[in-house]
């Protein structure tokens, strides 16, 4: 069976993962006040990251049209998986849904094509699309894939710390969720996601007794995690990442741990030194 995993610039790939031909990103554009990046290969994470802390504009995100995603199924691939960010955070589950309305309309449904929002972002995103390739390499038909698919996302947890919320908070991705301001106390939240918006979870004074607690949480909710992914995304941070890896191996066993770095997208929201973890 040939097959496509195509995601958004929210995938936030391996750079072993992005040199897999099953693997395709659809990059959304970035704005730092005046300049415009696209979210690509090309991306440059510390050079933006520069930007954005010497521009007093919040930085922006925009998805990519329909017609990227339309070009991006006209390949040779029998069956083709989509995985966007949430519909809660972004338009881009919309865009690739008209895409596929739009190659459907010029080729007839020559292949099979599911476009899955995520409920989730960055290391759920690439659990999402491992444990689809899983299942793509062990032959089984569309179908079945697809159903297994919704159910992984929907037992799949999203959990994140950051250094700062003023992002999320002011391009309003926290949703009903009140600001938290506690940066005097150094008080880190942690968050999680509930069907694709985002929620508070617990707090901790300093990162690392957040990053325990995240921990601690996962590992609560996880269940059964010998039989499952771990994937750990950073921002500009692998130290961190290593220490939320060696934290989680305390706790429990895993199939696999991959650690990922957020490419651009990711790093709007996460900001320097953001953790995002999927189990």
């Amino acid at each position: 069976m040939s097959y496509k995993i195509i995601g958004d610039s929210c995938l936030d790939l391996t750079e072993e993962l992005k040199k897999d031909p099953h693997f395709q990103m659809i990059p959304l554009t970035l704005q730092v006040g005046s300049v415009y990046v696209t979210d690509d290969e090309t991306f440059d994470q510390k050079k933006f990251l520069g930007l954005v802390a010497a521009c007093p504009e919040c930085p922006k995100t925009a998805c990519p049209s329909p017609e990227r995603f339309k070009e991006a199924f006209e390949c040779d691939a029998e069956n083709i998986f989509v995985i966007t960010l949430s519909e809660h955070l972004s338009g881009t589950y919309n865009a690739a849904r008209l895409g596929m309305d739009l190659y459907y309309e010029e080729h007839g449904h020559d292949k099979n094509i599911a476009v899955i929002g995520s409920d989730s972002a960055s290391a759920g995103e690439l659990n999402q699309a491992l444990y689809i390739q899983e299942m793509c390499e062990a032959g089984l038909p569309f179908d079945q894939i697809l159903e297994k698919a919704m159910v992984f996302r929907r037992e799949m947890h999203t959990y994140f710390v950051l250094e700062t919320l003023d992002v999320l908070r002011k391009n309003g991705r926290l949703s009903g969720l009140q600001a938290f301001f506690a940066t005097a106390l150094n008080i880190k939240p942690v968050m999680g996601a509930d069907k694709g918006t985002i929620i508070k979870l617990d707090q901790a004074r300093g990162i690392s007794k957040a990053l325990a607690r995240m921990c601690d949480i996962a590992v609560q909710e996880g269940k059964n995690t010998e039989e499952k992914t771990l994937v750990i995304a950073h921002c500009n941070n692998p130290e961190r990442a290593a220490f939320v890896k060696e934290e989680m191996e305390k706790r429990a066993s895993f199939k696999r741990v991959v650690i990922t770095e957020t490419a651009g997208v990711a790093t709007v929201y996460a900001s320097d030194g953001g953790i995002v973890m999927a189990l």
